[in-house]
């Protein structure tokens, strides 16, 4: 079979080190003429601009799987969403507030990143980001009518403090919330069904393709469902390790075009018709 649809996370794989799609990864994507879907840890309005950039109409995947939808300059139409038990997610942050007062903690809804404070971790996000926090006290967000809540998010710098942060979470054993680290200094928490593999299925199922028909693009541990979902995987050369097994393909890095290089070796092998 030849593919027909490309997934592809965002940072550390289609992004470069300066958090931008290069002019030879755009090339390269326009020039398979495949449809494109981002598969992203990222909020919606995080994705916005490469969206646009890349002209791309097609359903996206925000929040590490947690919402597929369909990007519309007037309005986002949401076509599946696993959101965190209301509830649960602001005893989540009262608790980690409480045990953990130096880490960097914000939260979203599907329109709005919220924190208590603006401190070196929200700081280090908005560089990533380019977008607006609002500043807000938890108790008063979840003390209104229930809102939507996708992602929990805690950034620390300090190496120690996130293995101390990630064991706590593993002990509590929390039911219906996954726990990933997406990077050395992040942490997230989503919906136990917020996971990229489903967002991928979610839009085979709709384009009636088979997973032999689909690749996908990443570099860390939180792709690995994406990976196994699809049926010409690819790693990034700056990926860990132990994700370059014998069972994938391995490009050049995110700063070296890793992207273009796959595609066009996809294109050589007869594995994209142009």
């Amino acid at each position: 079979m030849t593919i027909q649809h490309i997934f592809s996370d965002l940072d550390g794989t289609l992004l470069n080190s300066a958090g931008q799609v290069s002019a030879v990864n755009q090339k390269a994507i326009s020039a398979s003429k495949l449809p494109l879907t981002l598969v992203s840890a990222r909020a919606p309005q995080e994705m916005a601009s490469i969206i646009s950039k890349l002209n791309l109409v097609t359903p996206q995947i925000a929040f590490n799987g947690g919402l597929v939808f369909k990007p519309n300059a007037s309005k986002l139409e949401v076509l599946s969403q696993s959101t965190i038990d209301f509830n649960l997610a602001g005893r989540l942050l009262t608790v980690l507030k409480l045990y953990f007062p130096q880490v960097s903690l914000s939260f979203y809804d599907l329109h709005n990143w919220y924190t208590e404070r603006i401190d070196k971790g929200i700081r280090y996000a908005q560089n990533l980001n380019h977008q607006p926090v609002t500043q807000l006290k938890t108790t008063t967000f979840f003390s209104q009518q229930h809102h939507a809540v996708f992602k929990i998010m805690l950034l620390t710098f300090d190496l120690k403090k996130m293995a101390a942060l990630t064991d706590f979470l593993a002990k509590l054993n929390i039911a219906g919330v996954s726990i990933q680290q997406s990077g050395d200094f992040c942490l997230e928490i989503t919906s136990e069904q917020a996971k990229k593999s489903r967002g991928i299925s979610y839009i085979l199922q709709a384009e009636h393709l088979a997973a032999q028909e689909a690749t996908a693009f990443g570099d860390g541990y939180n792709d690995l469902s994406m990976l196994e979902m699809v049926g010409y995987p690819i790693v990034m050369g700056n990926a860990f390790d132990d994700l370059k097994t014998k069972d994938v393909f391995v490009t050049k890095t995110n700063d070296e075009n890793g992207v273009s290089y796959a595609l066009n070796h996809l294109i050589k092998h007869n594995l994209v018709n142009v």
